[in-house]
């Protein structure tokens, strides 16, 4: 699966700040921070309490959300044409990791992000990390601490990001998060949960809420209907994620890369179509012969076998990866 690459600028601030960190103290935080990600209880309060949970999370969680929302904003980008967002709102952006991914999906224009969460210790080290990006729009960022899914209006903005904290929030919280984010976005809204059963659903919901409220779905769906996944499946992908020295200490990895599995839909308001299709599943590749389990319009899931007799199809598809568009612009 391809590596999504944690900028340069990011990975060195991070491990400027962490660097006194101690990875075991890190590592109990770290077990906690694990059970709330991936489970599926509410709080009534931020999962990230303090500076040592902030601290953890950098180490443990940013690269990986990073990864995870950069992956949702390449698909995004394939099908939004020349959209291109002025003002940007990271809704429950704790320490800014999608702040970081949407100035790197357009890294050649201008445009000012606002960062909303409710944890002050997360704010503070993402705005400590922000100082040194090479990215303006980075550094320049806005970092705002409001109680999230309160009824509070949200400020019009183009592009609204929702990563990973609809888990945080109890049932009413959410429905109200997603839905002030549709009426604060003038253009798009990109909302990524973990790759769990519990986080597919969240962005079930949240896709439903979306479409409601008048925006169209461009990406993973080729379709607004009805999703095709059901009984014990679930849609998500996976972006692999290169692991810090740190990461691999506090996780007390071996490997230097983990895959993060996530689920995701992003919706916009502007014209723009969809994929044709979308690859659902690791690609089977036999000898002269690629299957791909692909999400097609009407909403139908559908296996499709391409061998050698289609030709340059034949060796896109022995190019193609889980996640992505079917078919692709330009198979030759």
């Amino acid at each position: 699966m391809p590596t999504v690459p944690l900028p340069a600028d990011l990975r060195a601030a991070l491990a400027d700040e962490l660097q006194s960190t101690a990875p075991s103290r890190a590592s109990a935080h770290v077990d906690r921070l694990i059970e709330n990600y991936r489970g599926a209880t509410p709080t009534a309060a931020p999962i990230l309490r303090d500076a040592a949970d902030v601290a953890a999370y950098a180490a443990y969680r940013m690269p990986a959300t990073y990864a995870a929302v950069r992956a949702a904003l390449g698909a995004f980008r394939l099908q939004s044409g020349d959209w291109t967002p002025r003002t940007h709102l990271d809704l429950g952006g704790g320490t800014g990791a999608a702040t970081w991914a949407v100035a790197d999906a357009w890294r050649d224009a201008a445009h000012h992000s606002t960062v909303l969460d409710w944890s002050q210790p997360a704010l503070t080290l993402g705005a400590t990390l922000a100082k040194a990006a090479d990215s303006a729009a980075v550094r320049d960022a806005e970092w705002t601490r409001q109680p999230l899914g309160a009824a509070a209006p949200l400020p019009r903005t183009d592009l609204v990001t929702v990563s990973y904290v609809l888990g945080e929030l109890t049932a009413a919280a959410r429905e109200s998060l997603v839905t002030a984010a549709a009426e604060a976005a003038g253009g798009a809204v990109v909302v990524v949960e973990p790759g769990t059963p519990e986080g597919y659903a969240r962005v079930i919901d949240a896709r439903d809420r979306l479409i409601a409220a008048g925006l169209h779905v461009l990406a993973p769906c080729p379709h607004d209907g009805r999703c095709p996944v059901t009984g014990d499946d679930w849609c998500h992908f996976a972006a692999r994620v290169q692991r810090t020295a740190l990461h691999r200490q506090v996780k007390g990895a071996v490997l230097p890369y983990e895959d993060e599995k996530f689920s995701y839909v992003a919706a916009a308001r502007f014209p723009a179509a969809p994929a044709g299709a979308r690859v659902v599943r690791h690609p089977q590749i036999r000898k002269g012969l690629v299957l791909l389990d692909l999400c097609r319009v009407p909403a139908a899931l559908e296996r499709t076998a391409v061998s050698k007799r289609h030709g340059s199809t034949y060796r896109a598809a022995r190019d193609t990866d889980w996640g992505n568009a079917w078919p692709p612009a330009d198979p030759a």
